[in-house]
């Protein structure tokens, strides 16, 4: 067991030593893509809730819609700024997402359906796995000029 913690050990430790800090005003490449896609899904949502876009067939709650274009304005913003709590968020809710759409896929009733599972993996997945990295390098103390 010790073995395996030894090792297990030596990797993170590899891992952290190839990170590079952040240079000031730095934002990680895969931050400034998933800041753009939460200010893409807010902009999304407001323009679908005003052209009376039903959900289920009924009008989406006003309250509701306006609350997540708000998460996602924070988290757009937060992540813009390169704060750490943002891109966490942003990360919770990838992973709803993902989970979500998993559960989807089981109830997909035609191909379109299973498309757009796919579609949304397509996406999701690999912004997580990319955020993953950059959330470490967000946590490294920054140069000192």
């Amino acid at each position: 067991m010790e073995r395996g913690y030894a090792r297990s050990r030596k990797k993170t430790d590899e891992v952290r030593a190839s990170l590079k800090p952040l240079a000031p005003g730095e934002r990680p490449t895969a931050v400034t893509v998933a800041a753009i896609v939460a200010l893409l899904i807010a902009v999304t949502n407001v323009v679908l809730f005003y052209s009376g876009w039903e959900v289920q067939g009924q009008d989406p709650s006003t309250s509701g819609t306006w609350v997540f274009v708000g998460i996602m304005l924070a988290a757009a913003i937060g992540m813009w700024r390169g704060k750490y709590w943002a891109v966490l968020g942003f990360e919770m809710l990838l992973g709803i997402a993902i989970i979500g759409t998993a559960a989807a896929l089981l109830r997909a009733s035609n191909l379109a359906a299973v498309a757009l599972c796919f579609g949304i993996f397509a996406v999701c997945g690999p912004l997580f796995w990319f955020l993953i990295r950059a959330m470490a390098r967000l946590q490294m103390p920054t140069r000192t000029r």
